[in-house]
């Protein structure tokens, strides 16, 4: 099953995203308004805030906020590209150029603090301070997260409970408040909101994972970035972490060495990391993952939407992309 199928019952929402999200954009400074186009045109999944509006959807809610907090929430995404990609240099996302390999790193850095702070101003016309509330704490945790993940780089000595937490922090966090945001526009009691967060915590941490196993397997065209880039960028994934447990010494002085300078043999890397467990092993921790997120859903109503989440949580774990 694809994207859009799993999108049907909110594909009149997804239209209604994309109008508000230019809208939105639109600024008196044209290198704004150009990098704002640059990015939309790019594309991109859409997950985050898709399970916004499909959480809302399978609740009940028949409003139109909805789609102005599912740009919010895609708003505060893009931000976080932006600024990953002057961190960690990047010259490649979605299939094309970075924008800050295109428009150098001062503007997508100040484009991305536009981004920020235009997503605050929007948070507010909905009125609605529970949301808020969700949405500027995600933003706080997911800084924290870049920290954390800047702190990793070049260690191999980073533990699972250590990445763990940046992808808790870094990816995770902003799933969760989009399901969140969502079950509080459906009015969701106390148990069901936090059956929503969970929901978006698992599904968010699932498709990290996955990540991790497809920079390792996928190809760039698929994955629309240049396979290898964390191990390039020394960021100590999942994948090589298990190979530093169970590998042998020579691969595990491999992974060292690639880790601590960026500029190891990616095929030789490739084979200790197919002579273990190490993919599979991620594989399983994805699926662990998706299942407490399926977990989280049982609680939901019938519903088309609850269908198509559903769905998601299984397209997590089996795309390849």
């Amino acid at each position: 099953m694809s994207l859009s199928d799993l999108f049907d019952p909110i594909a009149t929402d997804m239209k209604a995203l994309d109008a508000v999200i230019r809208e939105r954009l639109d600024s008196e400074v044209v290198l704004i308004r150009t990098i704002g186009e640059y990015i939309v045109s790019a594309g991109g999944k859409r997950l985050r805030p898709a399970v916004l509006m499909l959480v809302a959807k399978a609740l009940g809610y028949k409003g139109s906020d909805h789609h102005l907090l599912a740009a919010v929430v895609e708003f505060i995404h893009t931000a976080t590209l932006l600024h990953d990609d002057v961190v960690d240099e990047s010259d490649l996302r979605r299939g094309r150029s970075t924008a800050n390999a295109v428009f150098g790193n001062a503007a997508s850095v100040l484009v991305g603090d536009y981004l920020y702070s235009r997503s605050f101003e929007m948070m507010v016309e909905t009125r609605s301070m529970q949301a808020m509330a969700v949405l500027s704490a995600a933003t706080t945790v997911i800084a924290e997260g870049e920290v954390l993940q800047l702190l990793n780089v070049h260690d191999p000595d980073v533990s699972q409970e250590r990445y763990m937490q940046v992808v808790r922090y870094k990816t995770a966090k902003l799933f969760e408040a989009a399901t969140e945001v969502g079950a509080i526009l459906g009015a969701a009691d106390d148990d069901l909101q936090a059956a929503a967060a969970a929901l978006g915590r698992h599904l968010g941490t699932a498709f990290q994972l996955i990540d991790d196993v497809l920079d390792y397997s996928g190809d760039a065209e698929a994955l629309g970035k240049n396979v290898g880039d964390d191990l390039r960028e020394g960021k100590p994934t999942l994948p090589l972490i298990r190979v530093m447990e169970v590998g042998t010494d020579e691969e595990k002085a491999l992974i060292r060495n690639a880790i601590q300078t960026g500029d190891a043999d990616f095929d030789a890397v490739a084979r200790a990391i197919a002579n273990t467990d190490a993919v599979e092993y991620t594989r399983i921790a994805a699926r662990n993952e998706a299942q407490l997120a399926l977990d989280a859903l049982a609680q939901f109503p019938p519903s088309e939407a609850t269908d198509a989440l559903q769905a998601m949580c299984k397209f997590s774990i089996e795309r390849d992309r």
